[in-house]
């Protein structure tokens, strides 16, 4: 059973975003499945806790189960919502959720694909990886400013470099098939390193999109690796979890958010986030 939380924690790193502003964070809440000595229901309170504290305008999540998105829905307030499917098709498999605050963001549109040679295919698998990845976009609408965006949320494959160069390569076409002048953001867990890794290359390098860590006006955390395993924080590792950006889109701030409840984390990776500011036609 749950056990008692508070809400908040006395002091957010990045808190609240107000217009123009939207915080975006990234997320893997590790799946409920095989958890071992880190059961879900012993990592709920601090999932709950630093997203109360947090209330990003919109998260990418990874790995989370059906049951398990619907307590962070739970635990988020009445008005957010949230898109996706799971990746074996409806409830089932992992998801690449996407959490916002309604009262803030409109959404217009989504859709899904699968990182896979039949991308329109539910639960479709290729290059040599064993497990089906994908992706979830939503093209939104901000009712404070009017502008139009869209945040892609993804999960690159842990083990294959092919699937992994091809993962990103399929992500980089897709977001090439929105209007040029249309902000893009993109969360996920890449698994592979940021700034030396074929997969950043091809999003940063070729497709043009910008690493909100490095464009970041300012850094309220030391760049940590994002997986932590269940140690200390670990400067100087690899950041595999990353939220990029189309040019134009202005970043106040990035973090990497080390927080625990009582010694109790809440995912084995540190959800990251960056304040953002779109650009306005």
């Amino acid at each position: 059973m749950l056990q008692p939380e508070t809400d908040t924690v006395s002091q957010p790193l990045v808190g609240p975003a107000t217009s123009p502003h939207l915080q975006v964070m990234s997320f893997n809440l590790r799946n409920a499945v095989g958890d071992g000595s880190d059961p879900w229901s012993e990592r709920q309170a601090a999932n709950r806790a630093l997203l109360r504290s947090e209330l990003p305008t919109v998260i990418g999540t990874q790995e989370g189960l059906y049951q398990q998105l619907r307590d962070v829905a739970e635990a988020l307030p009445a008005e957010y919502e949230w898109i996706g499917t799971g990746r074996e098709g409806g409830s089932r498999g992992e998801f690449m959720a996407v959490f916002f605050d309604a009262a803030r963001l409109e959404p217009c549109e989504f859709d899904h694909f699968w990182l896979s040679d039949q991308p329109n295919v539910v639960g479709s698998a290729s290059w040599g990886n064993d497990v089906v990845r994908m992706a979830t976009w939503v093209r939104f609408r901000d009712r404070a400013t009017g502008v139009m965006f869209v945040v892609l949320n993804t999960h690159l494959d842990h083990a294959v470099d092919e699937a992994q160069r091809r993962g990103a390569e399929l992500v980089a076409e897709r977001l090439g098939e929105f209007d040029a002048d249309l902000p893009v953001l993109v969360t996920g867990d890449f698994n592979v390193a940021a700034e030396a890794s074929e997969p950043y290359e091809t999003l940063v390098g070729k497709a043009g999109l910008v690493d909100t860590w490095n464009a970041a006006d300012e850094r309220l955390s030391p760049a940590y690796a994002t997986f932590h395993g269940y140690r200390p924080p670990e400067v100087g590792g690899h950041r595999i979890d990353w939220i990029l950006a189309r040019p134009g889109v202005r970043v106040p701030v990035a973090a990497i958010n080390t927080f625990t409840l009582d010694g109790r984390w809440a995912s084995d990776h540190w959800p990251v986030q960056a304040l953002v500011e779109l650009p306005r036609a």
